[in-house]
């Protein structure tokens, strides 16, 4: 019973939540980028190369064994090396997207921690804390 009321506490923690709802949008937002990169970005790329597809590319290191009547005994062994070309641009994609996404981010944050930026309100406390802060200081300069 301890176990489970220690488990319970760790649970309902913020970090484990934060955590899990972090995995949970990273997973859908991996999936979205990769739907952008085999969807929209890699059909354009496949159409100027001329419908050519990367997965197809492999080195048979040994042939199919097939039967009298045509059927498969032993499937080929092949090297596929063209499908990891295929991941490795998509990972090349993505990495690019991620890396714009992130620098966009960061842009807002800077604009957000700007303290001459007044498109953003400060928070009323912090405002508050702020005049205190300017008060103590010109207290100190009086006396």
């Amino acid at each position: 019973m301890k176990v489970f009321k220690e488990f319970k506490e760790f649970a309902v923690k913020g970090n484990m939540i934060d955590m899990a709802i972090g995995v949970i949008i990273g997973t859908a937002f991996g999936r979205i980028i990769t739907s952008l990169v085999e969807d929209i970005i890699m059909p354009p790329f496949g159409y100027i190369l001329g419908k050519f597809n990367f997965a197809t590319l492999n080195i048979v290191l040994k042939e199919a064994e097939i039967n009298d009547s045509g059927g498969i005994i032993k499937e080929a062994i092949t090297l596929n090396y063209g499908n990891f070309i295929q991941v490795l641009l998509n990972f090349i994609i993505i990495a690019i997207t991620i890396f714009f996404f992130i620098k966009l981010i960061n842009v807002i944050r800077r604009k957000a921690d700007d303290p001459d930026n007044k498109t953003v309100s400060t928070p009323k406390d912090i405002e508050l804390l702020s005049e205190i802060r300017d008060l103590l200081k010109d207290h100190k300069k009086n006396q």
